[in-house]
């Protein structure tokens, strides 16, 4: 009966090492991307060692949900392109043609493609292409592994709620239309004085920082804005800090930073940002040493997937290096035993 539960346990013991890994990262710093990686691989083995004890309980049932499984994927892929195409049409009906609107639209195409090309170069038993298909087919596998992980852990970041006390809620800017905040914005400040408030019902005594400098078509400086917004929803205005100089996120974290440590040199804060932005938001606030989490605001859902998309590919791009020497590794390793 024991040796029932050996393979198993080749499963079980790499699950909980990874999680092991896992939670002394999150602990250590939970705004770390590779905590996704770690968590995704721990799930993974969990879910093979999971499998192997129904498998020794009935075969047969692990027979039909590894089937099932088997036959799901490729049907969730082809679902979730459908999906993408009609998101990229509702993007581009609703916030223009912009290259940054256009991304999930050209993500469920390129599904599609590959699919295509796949098939196309498996009929034909062209050797140029099926090698080619097979280098694209490593590097879209290692980027879509990927993708899923920054999806895990954002899902997970983003649902942990900051309990320690805070000095600063720093809310960042994200565009005015003229002078006027635009939704998107406003759903971030409403986070931001919803918080403010919380803390302050709490006994606490906060002050939030609105960060955003003035960009092109832009009547005034984001923060401004964003200050006179949350004065007209009652906060005092003697409890608002602003930093109008900022023209990116780094900006706003870097520049906030220095307001922070002018008023109260050891500080904690909490950033406020829409809930698509806070994985990538959480990233520079380590890179930029600011002692604090980040949590997110609702955006539309028809806006999440492509914003959900630029954000990864973001992130992908500030570790460029390792990316691209991983992405050429698979492309070597593929191509050369073809030659």
């Amino acid at each position: 009966m024991l040796d029932d539960y050996v393979p198993a346990a080749l499963f079980f013991v790499p699950a909980a090492l990874l999680f092991a890994v896992f939670l002394v990262s999150f602990a250590f710093d939970r705004r770390k991307v590779s905590n996704g990686v770690y968590l995704f691989f721990a799930l993974l083995f969990l879910a093979g060692a999971l499998m192997m004890v129904l498998a020794s309980k009935s075969l047969v049932a692990a027979e039909i949900v590894l089937v099932t499984m088997l036959l799901l994927v490729p049907l969730a892929i082809v679902v979730l392109a459908i999906f993408l195409i009609m998101n990229g049409v509702t993007m581009m009906r609703r916030e223009g043609r912009r290259p940054a609107n256009l991304l999930s639209l050209a993500a469920g195409v390129g599904i599609f493609a590959l699919f295509g090309l796949r098939a196309l170069a498996n009929s034909l038993q062209w050797k140029p292409l099926q090698v080619t298909m097979g280098a694209v087919g490593a590097v879209v596998s290692y980027v879509s592994l990927l993708f899923v992980c920054f999806l895990l852990y954002s899902f997970v970041y983003g649902r942990i709620r900051p309990r320690r006390a805070v000095d600063f809620i720093v809310v960042l800017g994200s565009g005015l239309i003229g002078s006027r905040v635009p939704p998107l914005l406003a759903s971030r400040l409403d986070r931001g004085r919803a918080a403010f408030d919380a803390e302050r019902a709490k006994g606490r005594d906060p002050k939030l920082v609105t960060s955003g400098g003035q960009g092109p078509g832009e009547d005034l400086p984001e923060a401004r804005a964003m200050a006179d917004y949350l004065i007209d929803k009652g906060v005092p205005e003697d409890r608002i800090l602003v930093e109008d100089q900022s023209r990116s996120t780094e900006e706003n974290l870097r520049f906030s930073k220095a307001i922070m440590q002018q008023h109260r040199p050891k500080h904690r804060c909490v950033v406020v940002t829409n809930n698509y932005h806070v994985m990538r938001a959480a990233t520079i606030t380590r890179k930029e040493k600011v002692n604090g989490q980040v949590i997110g605001s609702p955006t539309a859902r028809y806006f999440w997937p492509s914003a959900t998309i630029r954000e990864f590919v973001a992130v992908f791009l500030s570790h460029k290096i390792v990316n691209s020497c991983i992405c050429a590794f698979l492309i070597i390793t593929d191509v050369l035993p073809a030659l």
